[in-house]
């Protein structure tokens, strides 16, 4: 089992919106689903009747059977989930906030806590309750349209959080995910996966094949996943392909920092980020000179250019510019993570394993992130075993 538990880097201040998403689900979860799952439905509830029908249950002895399986959370589902059969505006956007059960609300509410707060920076916090919305109605028409006839309810928040996905695939290609393997007995731990790793394998292994070739039933709406990945991904696409739609705090103003001087070095990176310029905006940041300027940079993008410079293998600029974080911020909640890089980079270099010894070691005193302090630790046996060869390859005196 791999579930995602975390990622990195994550950007500065609450995503207001998206944890009033995480709450409005929970609360709806908490007032309706748990109360009338624990009822049994009114059977006098003339919604009952047209249940049974669509379940096709046809004789009355048949149906007294079946109707005192039936929660009144089943019938509620039925009324305002969404029927592609009976589609209803209002039950378009309502069944986005009702869940099955603890688990598949759980289950949405992890990867948007997750992914969420990325892209709500990206977008703001409007833009980004208009994009949770217009995606998650996409995923729904999407499912919709290879089910026509059914009558059977579509709920969850999956489909708009798969949108979220979807911009957060486009967006933040270098970001990392701490992923929780779970194995058992054999192996049971965090790792760093890259972001366009565990969204691919979400999208194509979890959904795409199982859309295409499994038929069974399984009460995972696969075809909604697929279509809200796909709206987000085009949102995001659009937005970094057409100027006009470019607002909000990564997004362009009438005039671009880009290519003004008398811009502030924090509004030409942020800029240049945004245009996918990562050379440049290393450049700008390289030619800061004064510990006041660099700190003006908020730390998740000078992370950021750090995971860009060691992507590309340029090792001695990423140790440089971790060094300086490490020297202009040795407070910060992300200290760790320039320890960490700045331990890899020195990996990479000729006879610099004892300085790279030091800064993993930096990783175990300063984390509270257990992923991070196993990825250090596995460094640091990277490094023993290395010494133990060369120890014994030496001759013996």
């Amino acid at each position: 089992m791999f579930i995602p538990v975390g990622d990195l880097p994550n950007p500065p201040g609450r995503a207001y919106v998206n944890l009033s998403l995480i709450a409005a689900n929970i609360m709806i979860f908490a007032l309706i689903t748990l109360p009338l799952s624990g009822m049994k439905a009114d059977p006098y509830n003339p919604a009952l009747i047209e249940y049974l029908h669509h379940l096709g249950v046809q004789s009355l002895s048949q149906a007294q059977q079946v109707a005192n399986r039936i929660s009144a959370y089943d019938l509620f589902v039925f009324q305002h989930g969404f029927k592609p059969a009976a589609p209803r505006l209002d039950d378009l956007f309502f069944s986005l906030f009702l869940h099955a059960g603890l688990l598949h609300l759980a289950g949405n509410m992890l990867f948007l806590w997750i992914f969420g707060d990325n892209v709500e920076y990206r977008l703001g916090p409007w833009r980004y309750l208009v994009l949770y919305l217009f995606t998650g109605v996409m995923a729904t028409v999407f499912f919709a349209l290879f089910t026509l006839d059914s009558y059977t309810p579509l709920i969850g928040a999956s489909g708009a959080i798969s949108g979220i996905l979807g911009c957060y695939f486009v967006w933040f290609p270098r970001n990392k995910v701490k992923t929780f393997i779970f194995l058992f007995p054999f192996i049971m731990t965090t790792i760093l996966l890259p972001a366009r790793l565990v969204l691919g394998v979400f999208l194509v292994i979890d959904n795409v094949l199982p859309f295409l070739f499994v038929h069974s039933g399984s009460g995972v709406a696969h075809g909604a996943h697929i279509g809200g990945f796909i709206a987000g991904g085009g949102v995001a696409y659009a937005i970094d392909h057409w100027p006009g739609l470019r607002h909000g705090k990564r997004f362009h103003k009438k005039v671009s920092p880009c290519d003004n001087p008398e811009a502030s070095a924090a509004d030409r990176i942020n800029c240049l980020i945004d245009h996918d310029k990562m050379d440049d905006a290393c450049g700008v940041f390289f030619g800061l000179n004064q510990r006041e300027l660099r700190r003006t940079i908020p730390a998740y993008q000078v992370l950021e250019m750090g995971q860009y410079l060691m992507a590309e293998k340029h090792f001695d600029a990423a140790l440089t510019l971790y060094r300086r974080f490490i020297s202009d911020r040795p407070s910060d909640d992300q200290l760790d993570q320039a320890y960490l890089g700045a331990g890899i980079a020195l990996l990479n270099k000729e006879n610099c394993h004892p300085s790279a010894h030091q800064y993993f070691l930096s990783v175990l005193d300063v984390s509270h992130d257990q992923g991070l302090v196993n990825e250090a630790r596995r460094y640091l046996d990277v490094i023993d075993g290395h010494c133990r060869q060369r120890d014994w390859s030496r001759p013996n005196a």
